[in-house]
Formats: structure tokens, C-alpha cells, sequence
């Protein structure tokens, strides 16, 4: 193997390290680690617990990767951290593995960038290509899809989801759960629109924007529940990304969801 480990470091026996992974100085990796192929961790990094982490991540000072969850019901089983590949995770941020009543595992997608002072809490799921901003804080058992950004200094309620494309404005308390594509901002995370701009950088066509600007008004303002007037988009829509948006308000879920303000 092709390595650079500083002598400073401890490396415990058991833990796997990849070809071409550099540890840095104070680092510490625990007996059930494993680092893919190029993995960096700068100094000081702590790598603990049955965590598994991918191919290119880079992991920059203080971070505590996989340790032991902040819920007073875990009582020691066994559970697990799951990191894609080519993920940045900068100073002291946390991620921990999951519980036993919440499904063992807390895992992260690929090609993620998670700034200075977030956390990631137990048996959260977290798709790919996700921002989360300095200090934002993600509550146990999240669901954050593809292409998700969540603003600096922001918190997620546990249990919520939220959907794929949608960005959280800085500053916001999420405590329902969000559509594909929505905009959420405010204090107290009010779903003001869409993330057109996200969809515009996406390359999303004319006419599918189009569509879901008139999906979103349906959804604020017809007739009946959030879910009936959902349930008609589903009937009536040919766009796929409504389609998206309807079959996420249809399925089973622990929380509300923030609705138009």
C-alpha cells in the first residue's frame, strides 16, 4: 500500500486503511474502521465505531466520525456509519452511527460537503450531492434527498424528510417535512416556493418549471386537504417532477408537512 501516515497517529489493530489514504497527525482510528482508496483525514480527526467510509473522502481537523449516538435509549448495541465516496466534511463536524430501534445504520450518500460545526444525528439517511451549511444541525432519523442545501445555522426536526432539489434558507427551524424543490425560509420554515434557481442550473426544461410553478399554486390555494389537492396533481400532471412531488406527499410519513404560507 501506497500511505502516508504521520507517526503521531494511532491506527488500532483491526481497522482497514485503503491504498493511497493519508492520516494526519493525532488522528485516531478505531479497530472497526474502514477508509477506502485516497481517503484524507487531516489532523486530529477521530474515526470511530463500525463506520465505513468511501473512496476520495477528505476529513478536515476535530471532526468525531462514528461515535456512539446522543439518545438516551441506545444502550450500546451494535450499529453503524456509512459514508460515501468523495465526500468533504470540514472542522468539527460529527456524524454518528445509528440505534437499534431506528434500523442500526446512519448513512451518507456520495459527494456531499458538510461545513465547519454540523452534525449529523442517528439513523439519519442522506442522499447525494448534499450541502449542509456551517453549524446546521440534523436530528435523528432525517431523510435529506439527492441535491439537498440546507442554510447555515439551520435545524432539522427528527423524523422529517426532505424532499430532492430542495433548498432550507439560513437561520430556519424545519419541523415538517418539505416537498421535492421546495424553497423553505423564516424562522420557523415557511415553504415560500420553489428552488428555481436550483432547478435552472439543473438544466430542468421551460415547460417542466412551468409545471411546477402551477403544481405549487394548486397545492397553496385549491380546494380540499394538501393531500386531496396533491392527489389530483398526480391525476392530472404529465411532468415527471410534479409526479415527484405528489408520489412524496402520498407516502407514509411521521410529520406534517410545511404547506404554502
Amino acid at each position: 500500500m501506497s500511505m502516508g501516515i504521520h507517526p503521531s497517529a494511532v491506527i488500532e489493530p483491526g481497522a482497514v486503511i485503503g491504498e493511497g489514504c493519508e492520516v494526519g497527525p493525532f488522528c485516531h482510528i478505531g479497530p472497526e474502521v474502514r477508509l477506502g482508496a485516497n481517503v484524507t483525514l487531516k489532523s486530529h480527526v477521530v474515526v470511530t465505531g463500525e463506520t465505513s467510509i468511501g473512496d476520495g473522502c477528505t476529513i478536515y481537523s476535530f471532526a468525531v466520525i462514528g461515535e456512539v449516538p446522543q439518545d438516551l435509549k441506545f444502550q450500546g448495541e451494535k450499529t453503524r456509519l456509512e459514508i460515501g465516496a468523495r465526500n468533504r466534511i470540514r472542522e468539527h463536524v460529527t456524524m454518528h452511527a445509528g440505534t437499534g430501534a431506528g434500523g442500526g445504520l446512519t448513512k451518507v450518500g456520495d459527494d456531499g460537503l458538510f461545513m465547519a460545526g454540523c452534525h449529523v444525528a442517528h439513523d439519519v439517511q442522506i442522499g447525494n450531492r448534499v450541502i449542509l451549511v456551517n453549524s446546521v444541525a440534523l436530528a435523528g432519523h432525517c431523510i435529506i434527498e439527492d441535491d439537498v442545501i440546507v442554510g447555515g445555522l439551520s435545524g432539522v426536526h427528527q423524523w422529517v424528510r426532505i424532499g430532492r432539489g430542495a433548498i432550507i434558507g439560513a437561520v430556519t427551524m424545519v419541523t415538517n417535512d418539505v416537498i421535492p424543490y421546495g424553497l423553505v425560509q423564516a424562522p420557523r420554515g415557511v415553504l415560500d416556493g420553489l428552488n428555481l434557481v436550483g432547478l435552472k442550473r439543473k438544466g430542468v426544461s421551460r415547460a417542466d418549471i412551468t409545471a411546477l410553478r402551477a403544481a405549487f399554486q394548486m397545492l397553496a390555494q385549491g380546494d380540499g386537504s394538501f393531500q386531496e389537492r396533491a392527489r389530483r396533481l398526480g391525476d392530472e400532471t404529465q411532468s415527471d417532477y410534479v409526479r415527484e412531488i405528489v408520489a412524496f406527499i402520498m407516502a407514509d410519513t411521521d410529520r406534517h408537512f410545511l404547506t404554502p404560507g
